[in-house]
């Protein structure tokens, strides 16, 4: 797999990264969330300090991963479900 070595800004910091051709729209679409997100903080709530933003950010990234996570495991409880009232079915009708 060929690498790109992009730079990525995040807040007021460069970092310099090395990411595969496939993963460099993801990662610039990342960064641009958490540059959005850093904004949004910085506007809403007057804060100027980049550890208490980037903390923020981070505990705010973690409740929709947590939020995201939940929403999976019902999804795959009802998929789960289904398949087995499927299977229950089909085995009924052979």
């Amino acid at each position: 797999m060929e690498t790109l070595s992009i730079r990525l800004k995040i807040g007021t910091r460069e970092y310099p990264m090395s990411v595969t051709m496939e993963d460099e729209a993801k990662i610039r679409h990342a960064g641009k969330l958490i540059n959005d997100k850093l904004k949004k903080y910085r506007e809403e709530y007057g804060l100027d300090d980049s550890q208490d933003l980037l903390a923020m950010v981070a505990f705010d990234c973690m409740v929709e991963s947590l939020e995201s996570n939940e929403v999976n495991a019902e999804d795959s409880a009802k998929i789960q479900e289904s398949l087995t009232q499927i299977n229950t079915l089909l085995s009924d009708s052979l």
